[in-house]
């Protein structure tokens, strides 16, 4: 069937204009104002914007081995919620995803599930446990989207080296989960006076930082391109900034808890506000937001971590890691940064659909004709409440549970049909 979207806002990374879009066999055929087509089904975008599908580069998906906090199924219909037409699964699974037959299990399973399209994320050493290399070209050929330990740092940096020359042969993207663990060591908030306050040990900025700066290095050695995982310290931008300046092949990611929520979130005791990193002080947000309106931070990916309700009803210091976001990013970033008017909507569109693509080598980010007719609408005008409740993610601990957010989804669009 063709849809055709009349009176639509699309908004791309390069600008915005008002028109008409007709959508058949998966591709958008037409951009013009008045397209008069009688067989197509109508959908009126009077009043919304039109992105294209956001792509998510980090999400843990939880599946094989932990379903019950998440499986590719849900996950992928929650992506869709959002407005997400592909995500990027990190492969901290039981077993993780080092090798071909893992990647083409969760490639399967995704084509089952038919929602939102879901690339693989391939480990970068066996077991994740950093020491062996995986077979990055093998899992490549399977499907795997990029590499990495994300969940755990590579701590040996002659493996991270070896690692850098490896992805760069083979042509994939590593991704850096960029931690020292002799500095975070067992803290469990970003350390300052909320978390002396609330009695937590703390974990320094620095134990980001200093990951952050010798991971650029060693990209600067090997003269291979490196992707910093959920960058949320003042320090960590800074050592970024400095390193493009220099034509260091680096990009980086932040997460919408990095630029709406402080460490005050943590003095309620709430556990959905135990993340890693951990959430920072304010001067780290105003940086955070800083670094994404001069173009050191290059993409908003979620970082969705869902768990069970009995593991995160836990004492503070027993709960794992992790807020789920594939549901409310967009809300978040429209409400805390486009209303704000820190950034525009196409800066958004860039941030959360062209870079992303740009950066995993994907078709897709933008609505032109010829294009994959990968598509998010957004009512601009609706204000709600969260509610975790209402999730269709099997995870309920969001960090932004009962927060008031405007702008919401209202329908995605995957390879020209309406999933949600």
């Amino acid at each position: 069937m063709m849809l055709l979207l009349k009176n639509a806002t699309v908004v791309n990374a390069d600008g915005t204009m008002i028109t008409d879009v007709l959508i058949g066999d998966g591709i958008v055929k037409r951009m013009e104002r008045d397209i008069d087509e009688l067989e197509a089904e109508i959908i009126d975008c009077a009043g919304k914007l039109v992105f294209p599908g956001f792509i998510d580069m980090h999400c843990h998906l939880r599946d094989p081995g932990q379903t019950h906090k998440e499986d590719i199924e849900t996950g992928s219909r929650a992506a869709l919620a959002g407005g997400y037409t592909a995500v990027c699964c990190m492969p901290n699974t039981t077993p993780p995803l080092d090798n071909a037959a893992m990647i083409t299990y969760v490639k399967e399973r995704s084509r089952v599930a038919g929602n939102a399209e879901v690339y693989p994320i391939g480990a970068i050493t066996q077991g994740q446990a950093g020491a062996k290399l995986c077979e990055f070209g093998k899992m490549k050929a399977a499907g795997a989207i990029a590499v990495s330990d994300d969940g755990k740092p590579v701590e040996n940096g002659a493996v991270m080296l070896n690692a850098l020359k490896y992805a760069k042969t083979f042509g994939i993207p590593l991704i850096s989960h960029s931690e020292d663990k002799t500095i975070s060591a067992d803290g469990v908030v970003n350390a300052g006076e909320n978390a002396t306050v609330a009695g937590f040990r703390g974990i320094p900025k620095a134990a980001e930082s200093v990951a952050v700066a010798r991971d650029v290095l060693l990209a600067e050695e090997a003269d291979a391109p490196i992707h910093i995982a959920h960058v949320s310290t003042a320090q960590s931008i800074e050592v970024i900034r400095s390193a493009k300046a220099r034509g260091v092949k680096v990009t980086c990611e932040t997460c919408p808890h990095y630029v709406a929520a402080t460490d005050d979130e943590i003095l309620s005791y709430n556990t959905s506000a135990k993340i890693n990193p951990p959430l920072r002080s304010s001067s780290d947000v105003e940086a955070v937001i800083a670094g994404l309106v001069d173009g050191t931070i290059d993409v908003i990916a979620t970082d969705h971590a869902p768990h069970s309700r009995d593991e995160k009803n836990v004492e503070f210091d027993y709960a794992p890691f992790g807020s789920v976001g594939l549901e409310t990013a967009f809300s978040v970033a429209y409400t805390h940064l486009v209303l704000t008017e820190n950034i525009k909507l196409t800066d958004l569109s860039r941030l959360m659909s062209a870079k992303p693509a740009e950066i995993l080598g994907l078709d897709g980010g933008r609505i032109i004709e010829g294009a994959r007719a990968d598509i998010a609408i957004v009512d601009p005008d609706e204000e709600y409440t969260v509610n975790a409740e209402d999730f269709v993610s099997k995870g309920k601990n969001s960090v932004f549970d009962g927060w008031r957010l405007k702008g919401r989804v209202v329908k995605t669009i995957v390879g020209g049909e309406v999933k949600f």
